[in-house]
């Protein structure tokens, strides 16, 4: 992978981090390129069985767009209207969000600082984000008179209900960490000295953990809101089967019985 995007897979855990901490982590198109590659590689490899992704640098998890890189890349393609500039949205911010909500496996944010735009969407499509106390979030798309991309008008919403999301993205401001928290944004708050080490015991706790029944939660939350209670009965009966028929459930039953602590294998 590139330099403005770090990758390493140790013991079932892929670590993906952001690597332009004297730009605030923003995205210019070789971080988008090497964030999409590496969170599809972590998404497709069965070897990895938890995701975090991290940043590097203490002021910013990710600003989101590259405003510098932006605005030049806008008067290249002044004559085209900024179709293919903006087709990053397609190129770049769909397939990691969709790889981050839709991997068959946890995937934890760790935020260290400002999560602004896609940065901020990158973070809600997380499973679980443990957040600095010193942290920030911002919409930050209508400040730049832009719509909300990076997947921000689904997963927010969903996160602090439509209004609040209507307020947030209509009127972006920074959202403290403890607010954050507080909406349900932040799942869980700690001191910033002490975000990476909990971070990375959280993410490696998951790690050894069932994934074949994290992968079924994963997909029964995700199918839930936006279905019937019959039809999500009728899922969880479907993933129940497919979770119970895994190696890892008869490992976690047989612990059981022996009082012993499970050994998952992933399958």
């Amino acid at each position: 992978m590139a330099d403005t995007v770090l990758y390493e897979v140790s013991d079932g855990l892929a670590t993906i981090t952001l690597n332009r901490p004297e730009a605030m982590n923003a995205l210019n198109v070789a971080a988008k390129v090497a964030l999409r590659d590496a969170v599809l590689a972590a998404a497709d490899d069965d070897g990895v069985r938890a995701v975090l992704l991290t940043a590097a640098g203490g002021r910013a998890f990710c600003v989101g767009q590259d405003l510098k890189e932006h605005i030049g890349l806008l008067a290249a393609d002044r004559e085209d209207g900024g179709r293919r500039t903006m087709s990053t949205v397609r190129e770049h911010y769909n397939p990691i969000v969709k790889a981050l909500a839709g991997a068959a496996k946890p995937v934890v944010a760790a935020v260290n600082g400002v999560a602004a735009g896609a940065g901020f969407g990158f973070a809600l499509a997380a499973d679980y984000r443990i957040v600095a106390d010193t942290a920030a979030f911002n919409t930050s798309f209508a400040g730049v008179a832009l719509t909300a991309d990076s997947g921000i008008s689904w997963t927010l919403p969903r996160v602090v209900g439509p209004g609040r999301a209507t307020d947030l993205l209509l009127f972006p401001r920074s959202i403290t960490a403890q607010e954050a928290y507080d909406l349900g944004i932040a799942n869980r708050l700690v001191p910033a000295a002490d975000l990476r080490a909990e971070a990375r015991k959280t993410a490696r706790a998951l790690a050894a953990g069932p994934t074949v029944a994290y992968a079924a939660l994963k997909e029964s939350v995700a199918y839930g809101l936006t279905h019937s209670l019959e039809e999500a009965l009728e899922k969880e009966d479907e993933l129940q089967t497919r979770a119970g028929a895994s190696e890892d459930h008869t490992i976690a039953v047989q612990a059981f019985v022996n009082k012993e602590k499970p050994k998952y294998q992933g399958r």
